[in-house]
């Protein structure tokens, strides 16, 4: 574990503003600009649908710089398989305690769209006390996660 803690009650940094980014997501507000991960609203306006996602990566203390991937979908296979299809952007889903559950996001496959990411029902969840850095990418729409 690399955040060790002694203290289990306390939570980290990450998992404040995962804690954020959920009700921001449950929430979609579509009013504010600002450029952080922890930014109070969810992007979108009067020319765009409005932003339902905040897609993040993450990155573990034991990963050297490499962002954490999982297999698009829930066959029994890892993202070190040959053959295997991965991503490493996610949404937050859920949050208890120091955990957090994520869906994998797939990169879109219509190129013609102006979606990002379709979602996927694959899902796992992570110690945040394993997470060291957190990513945020530009504020989607993101069909059937609602």
């Amino acid at each position: 574990m690399c955040n060790n803690n002694n203290n289990n009650d306390s939570q980290g940094c990450i998992a404040e503003i995962l804690k954020v980014i959920l009700i921001l997501q449950q929430n979609a507000c579509p009013e504010n600009c600002l450029d952080s991960c922890d930014r109070p609203a969810l992007g979108g306006g009067p020319n765009c649908l409005i932003c339902n996602t905040r897609p993040i990566m993450l990155y573990t203390c034991c990963g050297n710089g490499t962002p954490w991937s999982m297999p698009i979908t829930k066959e029994d296979i890892t993202c070190t398989d040959a053959g295997a299809t991965c991503s490493n952007v996610f949404r937050v889903e859920k949050i208890d305690g120091n955990c957090a559950t994520f869906r994998v996001l797939e990169n879109n496959p219509d190129t013609t769209s102006t979606l990002p990411y379709i979602s996927t029902n694959s899902f796992f969840t992570m110690d945040l006390n394993c997470c060291c850095v957190i990513r945020c990418l530009n504020d989607t729409y993101v069909d059937c996660v609602c």
